[in-house]
């Protein structure tokens, strides 16, 4: 059985992978035509690289079909309900930065904060017959941290499109979403709330808990990661098939 490893199918994540990858010793290539989602890699024998969606790798790597996956902290967490079980993080990649940030628009001088937040939303829901709208693509992530802060008046609106616009179009009162430098967020007039930090992301080399490890897949494994400078992870109780 091959290594398999996943990494991002385009874009700057696709292109930071195979830098990082490749000042290490291992080169990956797309293969074929620019349409195919294809490639391979050099350095490592055994090692089978795939190019998918981001959120597909999160999701592969909790079902046990892949056995490495590049992808960002924001999406294993998003995407896997329990990720301590599902996954392990090999590697902190040092690109792919964002924060996932709680926000509001600028003309709310009196929100601040999360509390702000929730009496503001208490007070809409009284007014309005309704519960104030947060869109986002992290329901998980967003519902977590509202709990902790004992937010409850509040409903997530699914933001499919760009979630900054949200507001403007008055389908959502606030939105939750990624930003690396806050750009565009100032740019829709809206102000990050002062302890509005979900969660720190950035691009991470994981390891699927639930593969199945055979011992041609193990081996690689331990080809792979003398190659990157990693600590050879403990497969035992961990998914680890016996060969």
């Amino acid at each position: 059985m091959s290594l398999r490893l996943a990494v991002p199918s385009k874009g700057r994540l696709q292109e930071a992978t195979f830098e990082w990858f490749g000042a290490r010793g291992i080169t990956l290539r797309r293969t074929g035509s620019g349409r195919e989602y294809a490639a391979a890699a050099d350095g490592v024998a055994g090692l089978v690289v795939e190019l998918l969606p981001a959120g597909e790798i999160a999701r592969d790597l909790a079902a046990g079909r892949i056995h490495l996956g590049v992808t960002g902290t924001d999406l294993v967490c998003e995407k896997i309900p329990d990720p301590a079980a599902d996954v392990q993080s090999l590697a902190a990649l040092g690109f792919g930065h964002a924060d996932l940030v709680l926000a509001v628009p600028v003309p709310w001088v009196d929100v601040a904060t999360v509390d702000d937040l929730d009496d503001v939303a208490a007070r809409f829901r009284r007014r309005h017959g309704r519960r104030l709208r947060i869109a986002t693509k992290y329901h998980r992530l967003v519902r977590d941290f509202l709990r902790v802060k004992g937010v409850a008046d509040y409903a997530l609106v699914d933001s499919q499109g760009a979630t900054e616009g949200t507001i403007r179009n008055r389908t959502a009162e606030a939105i939750a979403d990624i930003t690396s430098t806050g750009e565009t967020l100032r740019a829709n007039r809206l102000k990050i709330l002062d302890d509005g930090l979900i969660l720190q992301s950035q691009a991470e080399l994981f390891l699927s808990r639930r593969a199945a490890w055979g011992k041609d897949a193990q081996d690689a494994l331990a080809r792979l990661c003398a190659r990157l400078g990693l600590d050879l992870p403990k497969l035992k109780g961990a998914g680890a098939a016996s060969s």
